[in-house]
Parts: structure tokens; C-alpha cells; sequence
């Protein structure tokens, strides 16, 4: 019996996972803006945006999904200790803190190479050929994200170790999570995913929180009179993250980790459309270069994807 094309992990249409992946990257290529309006108008420390925009988005997930608390056993409970600290609180809070030690470009472009480091560690742990369309797609891609974070700075690319490690080290995490998690897909729905994640994200950064000698904004947070650190925190928590990550396991599910990680070179092509509306910053002859290769990579990458995820039958 031959597969369907058309169809993804789970028997869910491909257009679908295409779709959510989409949502996602344009969600997360905003927050960049909203976590930039906390971290420098409010004074907002970066593992305080992690933990407050996550705690709330796992309280809202924690109110209709409570009746199944612990995994199926301590092994799957382990993965997802690991799947909330690399997806949670080393990606966000090591990329937060590389804005503090290097340029915005250098994070943005650094970041974006969590999908080869995805597409690698797919091949070690599963033991699957790198096919060439795959990279030559995501090189193709990840070269677009190089004309786009250079377009927006004339000096380029600045090696500073520490920012630069510091963001390397959010990819590499980023990519830790999506081969660990890929083994929880078939035998957990993603709100029970999402929902351990979070926790487990929250859980691991409070010892941050704690150690930190700046105080805490919540009279900022809570003042009604400039609603916008609200009203950003609020996008945050239940756009980027928990609308977003409820669409992004389901993409990962669908397309499976290498095609959905690919999306993530459109972060920055998000970024530079959004702060030409936000903040009227010009785009230039490089960023709509950027803009084909990475759309160009993508389409490319995907024709050669390898074995979706399948949901495991009962």
C-alpha cells in the first residue's frame, strides 16, 4: 500500500503542519519586539520575560488539561525534564542573555543555525542519510537569513565570544529538544507535551530568578496606567508561547523535526517585515535576496524531507 504524500504524522494533511509552522515563525519572529519593549522601556531581566510569559501560559494549559499530571513512566518523565530545560530555559534565557554581550544580528543569525544542528543530530541518533536536497535547501535557507541580519547592520558580522557562544549554545539546545521530543510525540497529545515543557522550563530558571540582584517589575507589569508591559507579556505568553508551541509540536508531529526546524530561518525575515511597520526601519536589496533564498530553501528542503513522524498504533 502505497503512502500519501499529502499526509503527515498521524494521517493529518502536510498543508496543516506547513500551515502552524507558518503561525509560528511569524509569532516568534514578532516577539522579538514585544521582548525587546520588557527588557529595555521596562527593565525587565531576561529570565523574568521567560518566566513570567511561561508560568502564565502554563497556568492557562495547567486549568483544562489537569487530569493526567505525570507521564507513563520515569523514563518519558526524564525526557521531558530535558525537553522543558533545552526548549525553555537554556534556548530562551541564553539567547536573551546574548543580546547583553554581542549584537542583535549575531543572535539572529547564530540562532538560526539550531535547524542544521537539528538536521545532524537527526542523523546521528536515528541513523538517517542527510539527504542532499535536505542540505543543500537549508544552506540555501540559512545563506538567506545571512543577507537578511546583514542588510540590517552595515558593520556585519562582529565576532564577540561571549554573545556569540551564548547563542550558539540556544541553538544547540533548541536542537536537543527536537530529537528528544520526537520519541514523545506518538504516545502523548501536545497539549500533555506542551504542558510538561512549560513546567519543567519554569521549574529549571527559578533558581535564576532568585539569584539575580535586580528587582522584580511586577509594579510595572501591573501599571494599569501604561498597559504596554502588559499587553506585551500577555502576547508573549499566549501567542508565542502557548498558542505557539500547542502549533509547533503539531507541525513537528506532521512534517516531522528537520522540514518544521527549517522554518526557523524565517525568524528573522519576520523580524526585519515587523520592524519596518513597527519601528520604520528600511529594507534594503539584501533583505529581499534574503527574503527568495529563504523561501527558496525551504521548498527545496522539503521536497527531500525524510520520513515523517508516524503516530503508533494501539
Amino acid at each position: 500500500m502505497t503512502s500519501d504524500k499529502r499526509l503527515g504524522g498521524g494521517g493529518t494533511p502536510i498543508f496543516f503542519g506547513h500551515l502552524a509552522a507558518l503561525i509560528v515563525v511569524t509569532c516568534w519572529g514578532i516577539s522579538f519586539l514585544s521582548t525587546k519593549v520588557l527588557m529595555e522601556d521596562g527593565g525587565f531581566s531576561p529570565v523574568e520575560v521567560f518566566i513570567y510569559r511561561v508560568t502564565l501560559a502554563w497556568l492557562v494549559l495547567m486549568a483544562f488539561t489537569f487530569k493526567k499530571i505525570f507521564s507513563d513512566n520515569l523514563r518519558d518523565e526524564i525526557k521531558f525534564i530535558i525537553c522543558g530545560i533545552c526548549s525553555g530555559s537554556i534556548y530562551f534565557i541564553t539567547e536573551n542573555y546574548a543580546l547583553q554581550y554581542t549584537t542583535a544580528g549575531n543572535v539572529s543569525l547564530l540562532s538560526a543555525v539550531s535547524p542544521i544542528f537539528t538536521t545532524i543530530l537527526m542523523a546521528i541518533v536515528f541513523k538517517q542519510a542527510i539527504k542532499p536536497g535536505v542540505a543543500i535547501g537549508s544552506l540555501v535557507a540559512f545563506a538567506g537569513v545571512i543577507c537578511v541580519v546583514f542588510q540590517q547592520s552595515a558593520a556585519g558580522f562582529e565576532i564577540k565570544p561571549k554573545g556569540d557562544l551564548l547563542a550558539l549554545s540556544s541553538a544547540m539546545s533548541w536542537a536537543v529538544y527536537s530529537i528528544v521530543v520526537k520519541d514523545l510525540m506518538p504516545r502523548y497529545n501536545t497539549f500533555f507535551i506542551t504542558r510538561k515543557m512549560f513546567f519543567y522550563g519554569t521549574l529549571s530558571a527559578i533558581p535564576l530568578l532568585l539569584l539575580q540582584h535586580t528587582p522584580l517589575h511586577l509594579n510595572e507589569l501591573f501599571d494599569l496606567s501604561d498597559p504596554r508591559f502588559l499587553m506585551n507579556l500577555l502576547f508573549l505568553a499566549l501567542m508565542c508561547s502557548l498558542g505557539a508551541f500547542l502549533l509547533w509540536n503539531i507541525s513537528m508531529k506532521i512534517l516531522g523535526p528537520v522540514t518544521a526546524n527549517n522554518y526557523i530561518y524565517m525568524q528573522p525575515l519576520v523580524t526585519m517585515i515587523a520592524a519596518y511597520f513597527v519601528f520604520g526601519e528600511n529594507i534594503y536589496v539584501l533583505g529581499y535576496v534574503g527574503c527568495i533564498l529563504i523561501i527558496g530553501g525551504l521548498v527545496l528542503a522539503d521536497k527531500w524531507e525524510p520520513q515523517r513522524l508516524t503516530r503508533k498504533s494501539h
